[in-house]
């Protein structure tokens, strides 16, 4: 029962950031940079609201508390919340501009940084799978830049600092809601500030149905990072690594089929070296999470 419900968190988080693109979409009149700031400030508020609605206050409190003490945590936190940040405005600048594609292989690329992030700064074994994966989604990335004549700077961007941004959070124990909020909070000031005194546009000035669709990009930030926080609680990293791949997925079929993005017969073979990492990837950490669990019955 546990399981189930674990997959199904972590399933319906993974769609929430398939279909994102196309939230962003609906409000073409805001600014990318806008959005990001009423992102942040609205997350903030409703995860205050989350917070007093579920009767985590104190619990909150406390952690919050403790984290102000510890200067270590709170600069990661600080660290965290700046690269959520990049990752956030590279992410809505890339869907805005109409490159919905190269949004959903960030995130393909993503677990593939993570490997070579654990390798190189947490000094773990990359297995030859691991290895092979790497090197094929590089290749898939050469490709692509030799296509394009330029290299995929927002997807390497949005990958590697989701990547920097899930390492720090693996180092930082504190609760979903709690780091969230204090990371929103830590942004929250600069945001303010941008949005009253140097937006262009004014703060919410737009019609009824752009401000609903802004104070709703608060809802659609936090909701699928609260779930995920529970589904990885009751699910392996494997099977999560599984589920993970349906957001880019869902992102690069809209890219395709809503929007009608070019899509060349070379890019698909670029795709096709990352898809074949991924799957890799997928297999080899498979394996080895049946090995293990051969050996512990």
């Amino acid at each position: 029962m546990k399981d189930k419900k674990g997959i199904a968190f972590g399933f319906i988080a993974y769609v929430f950031w398939g279909i994102i693109p196309i939230y962003w979409k609906l409000m073409p009149s805001v600014a990318p940079l806008d959005i990001l700031c009423y992102r942040i400030l609205w997350s903030f508020l409703f995860m205050l609201i989350y917070i007093l609605a579920t009767g985590k206050w104190s619990l909150f409190s406390a952690e919050t508390k403790a984290v102000l003490r510890d200067k270590k945590k709170l600069s990661a936190i600080i660290c965290a919340a700046l690269l959520i940040s990049v990752n956030w405005f590279t992410f809505i600048y890339t869907v805005s501009q109409g490159h919905v594609t190269q949004a959903s292989l960030g995130y393909y690329m993503n677990p593939l940084v993570n490997v070579l992030l654990a390798t190189l700064i947490l000094k773990e074994k990359l297995s030859r799978s691991g290895l092979i994966a790497c090197l094929l989604a590089l290749a898939g990335v050469i490709l692509l830049t030799i296509q394009t004549g330029e290299i995929p700077l927002a997807s390497i961007i949005m990958a590697v600092t989701f990547s920097f941004y899930g390492l720090i959070k693996k180092g930082v124990a504190v609760s979903s809601y709690t780091g969230l909020t204090i990371e929103t909070f830590v942004i929250l000031p600069i945001a303010l500030v941008y949005l009253l005194f140097f937006s262009q546009q004014g703060f919410m000035t737009y019609g009824l149905t752009t401000n609903l669709l802004v104070v709703g990009a608060g809802i659609v930030t936090a909701i699928p990072l609260l779930l995920f926080a529970e589904a990885a609680k009751r699910i392996s990293y494997i099977i999560l690594g599984f589920i993970q791949y349906v957001g880019p997925t869902l992102m690069l079929l809209s890219a395709l089929f809503l929007y009608h993005e070019p899509y060349s017969a070379e890019q698909f073979i670029a795709f096709a070296f990352i898809w074949l990492g991924i799957a890799v990837f997928t297999y080899g950490n498979f394996y080895t999470y049946r090995k293990e669990k051969q050996l512990l019955e």
